[in-house]
């Protein structure tokens, strides 16, 4: 099948720029010597998942159990749920050990650590991260908290009933370094984010813990942090596909990003100087991440059928459930609408990946061309 013959609108993956894009990132963490245990959350997919972990330990991290299970089922034995842990899931945690699965996850709380360690019939038992809030402000604890030592001392029980819980490490995810705006203050984001966990390792190894582990996150401080001195691993996910956030952050270039959604044009408003596509909320998501950049894309870069070429000037500037609305980034700029009849293809590039492939079921693998290499299934749910 060719492209030109898909159901609009669908997800097409540029396999030599996803090859590429995991090669440098690849060759980027073996000359730190940090392993380097990729984020599938992005992609959810078992043949992304292969190519990115080919050089390094196989150990993959994910979002959601239910990827967790579709990964496991795939041959990956070494799986990080990297989101904190709630009691009532711990249960299905427990089924993925008990299936020999080396499964971690991630706690800032004293009561659930406690309730991991109690938790049983879980195989080899639950690895835990404790997870260090590095700046971010989300979860996490800072790394001087009391709490810290607290947490590990709750994990080091395990009860009749053979329920068992092990320090794996300490655990950081740098996500403000998405609100960097030079590579300069994205280098600092990094540092401060090494410095945290480094941190409470010490004060975990000082209290007599021992701590294995010290695991950093986040594509741009992966790709810009001057020095891993210290860090056992890192888990950045979405420089596998790019996206245009990421060409405004100064991660990757427009000819690096991997994905795009494949769109028909549905309709043409000449009166108010707009396109009508079949991509619309649902296709490319709402999320706007590059309203604060120095290039606002709107919704997603306008891209001829191809992927190559871009529609200079163009934009998706709104989206409604089912359709997108391409006009021009300048109102002063006309629309070629003789070049853009009703059932035209075009390709988006869009703001947020993550967001975007979100509701699809599959990628169509290209090589670069108009022939489709191959279909792709993804993990959904929760």
């Amino acid at each position: 099948m060719k492209l030109s013959e898909l159901q609009t609108p669908s997800l097409v993956l540029d396999r030599p720029r996803l090859a590429a894009n995991i090669t440098a990132m690849s060759a980027r963490m073996t000359e730190q010597g940090v392993n380097l245990r990729p984020h599938l959350k992005t992609a959810k997919s078992a043949d992304v998942a292969r190519l990115a972990t080919a050089a390094h330990s196989g150990g993959i991290t994910v979002s959601t159990l239910a990827e967790a299970a579709y990964f496991a089922a795939n041959g990956f034995r070494d799986i990080t749920y990297a989101v904190g842990i709630a009691p009532a899931k711990l249960p299905r945690v427990a089924a993925l050990c008990r299936d020999g699965l080396r499964m971690a996850v991630v706690t800032d709380s004293v009561a659930v650590a406690q309730e991991i360690a109690r938790t049983p019939d879980c195989g080899d038992g639950i690895g835990v991260f404790i997870k260090i809030d590095c700046g971010l402000g989300r979860a996490g604890i800072r790394a001087d908290d009391d709490a810290l030592i607290a947490i590990a001392q709750a994990l080091g029980g395990s009860d009749s009933t053979g329920s068992s819980a092990s320090l794996r490490g300490v655990f950081t995810h740098a996500g403000h370094s998405y609100g960097c705006a030079t590579v300069a203050e994205i280098e600092i984001v990094a540092e401060a984010e090494r410095q945290a966990v480094l941190r409470a390792a010490q004060r975990l190894a000082e209290a007599g813990i021992a701590c294995p582990e010290v695991s950093v996150g986040s594509s741009p401080t992966a790709r810009f942090g001057r020095s891993f001195e210290g860090v056992t691993e890192a888990r950045p996910g979405v420089y596998m596909f790019n996206d245009a956030f990421q060409v405004g952050l100064g991660c990757c270039r427009h000819d690096e990003v991997a994905l795009t959604v494949l769109t028909t044009v549905i309709g043409q408003r000449r009166d108010l100087n707009m396109l009508l596509i079949d991509a619309g909320a649902l296709a490319l998501s709402k999320d706007r991440s590059t309203a604060s950049q120095a290039e606002d894309v709107g919704f997603g870069l306008v891209y001829d059928a191809s992927g190559e070429r871009r529609l200079e000037g163009l934009r998706v500037a709104a989206v409604h459930q089912e359709h997108g609305l391409i006009e021009p980034v300048d109102d002063s700029a006309q629309i070629p609408f003789d070049d853009l009849p009703i059932g035209a293809r075009l390709r988006i590039m869009p703001n947020h990946v993550c967001m975007t492939a979100a509701a699809y079921d599959r990628y169509h693998v290209v090589d670069g061309g108009d022939e489709i290499i191959g279909e792709w299934d993804r993990a959904s749910g929760w």
